[in-house]
C-alpha cells in the first residue's frame, strides 16, 4: 500500500507543477529517507543505472532525431510543402484541410517533433484555412492532430523511448507503426471530406488563378521524401542503426537547409541549442523515473500491481482494457514521457506474464500517448497552437475542434486492437 501512496503523491506533485523529474526524484528521496527498511542506501545502484542510460546506444538517437527537425523546422520546407499540396487540391471542398494533414504526415516522418510540427502548421496553414472560408473549429482541429502524427509515424521519439524502456527493437516498432499511422492519417481525411460535404461552409473549396508547374511541385514533395526514405529505409533495411540513420538524418537536414539557402550560423545555434535543452530534459526525467522505480519495486510496488492482474483478475483482455484507459485518462494531465518512464516499466512484467506481444503493446501504447497531446487541460499541441494562433482562434474553438480528432485516434486504437495484422504486416 505505501507503494501507491507514494504513486500518488508523486501524481499530485506533477499536477501542482513541480518540474517533472523532480517530483519523481524528488518523492524517492523523501520516501526513502521516511522509511527505516528502505533508507539511502538502496541509491548505490543508482549512479550505474545513470551511467546505463547515457551509455544507451537507442537513446543516443533522440537528440539527432530532435536535431535533425530542429533543422528542418528552420529550413522553409513545411511552407513549400502546403502551398505545393494546397494547389494540388485546388477547387475540391476541403482540399485545404486534405492538405494539411499530408504534409503534417511527410512533416511527422521527415522531423517526428510535435512543437516544430504544430507551431509550423499553425503559422503557414491556419490564416490560409480562415481566409478560404474554413470553421474555425475544424481548422484548429486539423492542425492540432496533424502536427501530433509525428508521434506515431516513424521516426518517432516515443517510440525510441519505448523500444528502450520495452527492450524491443526501435526497427522492429518503425516498421509496425507504419500501417496505422496510415490508417490514422486515412481517417482524418475521410472525416474532413465526408464533414465538407455535408457541411459545405466548413471548408469550402479554394478559388485560385495562382497556377503551380509540376516542377515547382516535385521540388517542395522530393527533397523531404528523400531524406524520409533515406532514414527510415536504411532502418528498416538493417543497413543501419537508428542512431546512424538519426545522424545521417541530421546531415541531409544540413544539405536541405543550404539548398534551400537558409543554412546560417543563427540557424545552427539554434538547433544546437534547443536541441540540448530538450535532450537534456528527457534524460534528466529518464534519471527521476530510475530513482523513483527503485524505490518504489523496493517497496512492492511491481509486484503487487503483477499479482492483481495475472493472479486475482488473470484476464488478458481486461489487463489491456484496464492499461489503455489509465493511459489514456493519465494522458490528460501528464506528459507521454512522465507515461512511457513511470507507468510503461509497471505495465511490461504484466505484459510478459501474458504472453502479450511487447511490439503490438508497445503499438497501441503510442497511439494512446498520441492522444495526450491533444486532450486538455494539458494537450500540448493545444497549447503550441494557441500561442502560435494568438487571438484568430478562441480556446473553446480548439477545444471544439480537437475532439471529432481524438475520437478518430481511438478508433484508429480500436482498429489497431481487433486487427494485430496492422501491426505484423511488414514484419
Amino acid at each position: 500500500m505505501i507503494a501507491l501512496v507514494m504513486f500518488v503523491v508523486a501524481l499530485l506533485f506533477l499536477l501542482v507543477g513541480i518540474p517533472v523529474a523532480f517530483a519523481f526524484g524528488g518523492v524517492a528521496m523523501v520516501f526513502a529517507f521516511l522509511i527505516p527498511e528502505i533508507g539511502f542506501d538502496v541509491f548505490n545502484i543508482l549512479p550505474f543505472r545513470i551511467y546505463g542510460i547515457m551509455n544507451n546506444t537507442t537513446l543516443m538517437a533522440v537528440p539527432l532525431f530532435i536535431m535533425m527537425g530542429l533543422i528542418l523546422e528552420k529550413s522553409g520546407m513545411a511552407e513549400r510543402l502546403l502551398m505545393s499540396m494546397s494547389s494540388m487540391f485546388k477547387g475540391v471542398r476541403g482540399g485545404l484541410g486534405v492538405s494539411v494533414v499530408l504534409v503534417g504526415a511527410i512533416l511527422a516522418a521527415s522531423t517526428g517533433i510535435v512543437s516544430a510540427s504544430v507551431v509550423m502548421m499553425s503559422v503557414i496553414a491556419l490564416p490560409l484555412m480562415i481566409n478560404a472560408g474554413y470553421d474555425k473549429s475544424l481548422a484548429s482541429g486539423t492542425i492540432a492532430a496533424s502536427g501530433t502524427l509525428g508521434q506515431i509515424i516513424p521516426p518517432s521519439i516515443i517510440l525510441i523511448v519505448l523500444g528502450d524502456v520495452m527492450s524491443v527493437s526501435v526497427g522492429d516498432l518503425f516498421l509496425g507503426a507504419v500501417l496505422p499511422g496510415i490508417t490514422l492519417v486515412s481517417l482524418y481525411i475521410t472525416y474532413i471530406l465526408i464533414r465538407s460535404f455535408i457541411y459545405k461552409d466548413d471548408a469550402p473549396a479554394i478559388v485560385s488563378e495562382e497556377k503551380v508547374s509540376i516542377v515547382d511541385l516535385l521540388k517542395a514533395i522530393v527533397p523531404p521524401l528523400l531524406l524520409m526514405v533515406s532514414v527510415l529505409g536504411s532502418i528498416f533495411a538493417g543497413i543501419a542503426s537508428p542512431t546512424e540513420s538519426a545522424a545521417f538524418g541530421v546531415v541531409g537536414g544540413l544539405l536541405l537547409s543550404a539548398l534551400n539557402k537558409t543554412l546560417s550560423l543563427e540557424m545552427l545555434q539554434y538547433a544546437l541549442f534547443e536541441t540540448m535543452k530538450l535532450s537534456g530534459m528527457i534524460f534528466m526525467i529518464l534519471i527521476g523515473a530510475t530513482a523513483f522505480s527503485l524505490v518504489f519495486n523496493e517497496l512492492g510496488g511491481s509486484d503487487l500491481i503483477l499479482e492483481f492482474f495475472s493472479e486475482d483478475i488473470g484476464n488478458v483482455w481486461i489487463f489491456i482494457t484496464v492499461a489503455m484507459l489509465s493511459i489514456f485518462i493519465l494522458g490528460f494531465f501528464i506528459d507521454f514521457l512522465e507515461i512511457s518512464f513511470i507507468i510503461v516499466p509497471i505495465l511490461v512484467p504484466i505484459m510478459d506474464a501474458f504472453g502479450i506481444d511487447p511490439i503490438w503493446f508497445a503499438i497501441l501504447i503510442a497511439m494512446n500517448l498520441q492522444a495526450s497531446f491533444l486532450t486538455p487541460p494539458f494537450g500540448l499541441a493545444l497549447f503550441f497552437l494557441k500561442g502560435a494562433a494568438g487571438n484568430s482562434v478562441t480556446t473553446i474553438q480548439i477545444y471544439k475542434g480537437i475532439i471529432p480528432f481524438i475520437l478518430l485516434q481511438l478508433l484508429a486504437l480500436g482498429l489497431v486492437l481487433l486487427f494485430p495484422d496492422l501491426v505484423f504486416a511488414f514484419l
